[in-house]
């Protein structure tokens, strides 16, 4: 008689039921979003955990519309990349694979030419 062990966590194997940032992906939003509060640019976030994408919202007051969203779809990854920034019109300001690369876009926006 031959015995069969069961699998273990046999529903691992199913797709998440929300997508998230991982704790590198916030350490890096997060330190973009400190600098832009030293120099009073943003004043709140607020995030958003949906079946198909993770959203980080950046807002100058909280009763705004979000200035930029910072979305993470994990089914771009292999087609235009899963990180992109858009802004508050809609528009799509930049889109890749990396996310520090990706928020290159916003960090230009935090060095002014003085004068």
């Amino acid at each position: 008689m031959t015995v069969q062990s069961p699998t273990p966590f046999p529903h691992t194997a199913r797709a998440p039921d929300q997508v998230a940032f991982d704790r590198h992906e916030l350490s890096v939003i997060l330190g973009l979003y400190g600098r832009m509060v030293a120099a009073g640019e943003w004043r709140d976030y607020g995030m958003s955990f949906l079946r198909d994408r993770a959203i980080f919202s950046v807002f100058r007051r909280a009763a705004e519309n979000p200035l930029y969203r910072i979305e993470k779809h994990p089914r771009l990854r292999g087609r235009q990349g899963m990180y992109s920034v858009i802004g508050m019109d809609g528009q799509i300001l930049k889109r890749g694979h990396e996310l520090p690369t990706v928020l290159r876009v916003l960090e230009r926006k935090l060095i002014r030419p003085i004068g």
